[in-house]
């Protein structure tokens, strides 16, 4: 027993020693050559994709727990997929403690990179880019984690998805940080999420900068405690490309940060100027719907100190021309539909609709300058963000 004991023991200790690392090379026959060690792959190992351009004509899938892919950087090893047959994502993954980093994709004809119910997973300098630019025909979704708990997406950047470029759902324990997404419709988005931190992000040309949302009718429900905090939203102007009936396809060009319909949310410390319509924009969700676990309303969402030069310009809005003439030719930097709650610092430029109801539409708006109340307390930080040892990954 104490030798079965032992021998069992030495085999544990020794497994780590067992990963592989397995070198991928661009050229003849790369779609077949990379599949395979996607799926013969064990857990522990790497897969190395050298530098080249890896011409693919269909999406990759893993389904293997613990394995790394690892790229000569989001400039040098690129998945090209223009060629790509049928419109699934480029790559989907469905397996726990992966780590992805330091390659591109350009033009999958679906999402970019996928990656469902998959717990503690890695985006570390992942590059999506459709390269026609804004375009309705463009993939949904650049970097598409999904149901999954403990996220951490850090130095991405995502230019031309028609729905979003970053965007978290229905998840928990998540970080968002030093990325740049640029001329999607929505740059970053949480949605039916909780314990999120998006900053030191750059969110640019977008139709819409940041969104924090809670939509009816998906698994997971009951979105909350989000901090968007130290972010550079600049000039999200770029008119909405989405595709007739997507749900961003009501999202107004020139929206700097959006939080709808979701629960304890600090927006602070970020720098927003040359968004249109409004830099920040705090709304109840504006349709019907059935869904009883649904709350439409937005909840205790606190507008710290931030850094606002120009916006709300040039709104996208009913009733523009008399708006801008009340307020003196620009929009105040924060608005507020009146619906839900809303905390703001002391000397908070805003303004609000008052509305009443929700679903009534602009059409029964009585606007007004804000008067919210100063925060309370403290914003309650404890277990908001993605766990520290996915951090260790990329140290």
């Amino acid at each position: 027993m104490i030798r079965l004991t032992l021998a069992a023991a030495l085999l544990a200790s020794s497994a780590p020693l067992l990963a592989e690392t397995h070198t991928i090379t661009a050229g003849d026959g790369a779609q077949e050559r990379l599949q395979e060690t996607l799926i013969l792959a064990e857990p522990g190992d790497e897969i190395v994709l050298e530098a080249g351009r890896y011409v693919l004509t269909d999406g990759l899938s893993l389904d293997v727990d613990g394995v790394t892919v690892r790229g000569a950087g989001m400039d040098g090893t690129v998945l090209d997929f223009t060629t790509q047959a049928g419109a699934g994502e480029g790559l989907l993954v469905t397996s726990d403690n992966v780590t992805l980093r330091d390659f591109a994709l350009e033009n999958p004809k679906g999402d970019g990179i996928k990656s469902k119910g998959a717990d503690n997973i890695v985006y570390y300098r992942i590059r999506v880019t459709w390269t026609n630019g804004p375009d309705a025909s463009n993939g949904a979704y650049g970097i598409y984690p999904v149901e999954s708990t403990g996220v951490l997406v850090d130095g991405a950047k995502v230019t031309g998805a028609s729905d979003a470029g970053i965007y978290v759902g229905q998840s928990n324990l998540i970080t968002v940080r030093n990325s740049i997404a640029e001329a999607n419709v929505a740059g970053i988005e949480i949605e039916n999420s909780r314990n999120a931190l998006v900053e030191h992000n750059i969110a640019t040309r977008n139709t819409g900068g940041i969104l924090v949302f809670d939509l009816p009718g998906l698994p997971v429900m009951g979105g909350g405690n989000v901090i968007v905090a130290n972010n550079l939203v600049v000039a999200n102007d770029t008119p909405n490309f989405a595709p007739p009936g997507n749900i961003v396809a009501g999202v107004r060009r020139g929206t700097g940060i959006m939080v709808m319909a979701n629960d304890n949310v600090l927006i602070e410390d970020n720098i927003i100027d040359e968004n249109p319509t409004a830099p920040i924009m705090v709304i109840a969700y504006t349709m019907g719907f059935e869904d009883e676990r649904y709350n439409p309303l937005p909840r205790d969402v606190v507008v710290g100190n931030n850094l606002y030069g120009t916006g709300g310009d040039d709104p996208q809005l009913d009733g523009a021309d008399m708006l801008l003439a009340a307020f003196g030719g620009a929009l105040p930097p924060v608005l507020w539909d009146g619906l839900g709650s809303i905390y703001a610092v002391e000397g908070t430029a805003g303004w609000s609709l008052n509305l009443t109801e929700q679903g009534k539409g602009l059409g029964a708006a009585n606007p007004s300058p804000l008067a919210a109340p100063v925060p309370a307390a403290e914003f309650d930080r404890s277990g908001i963000g993605a766990p520290a040892e996915l951090d260790e990954r990329i140290g």
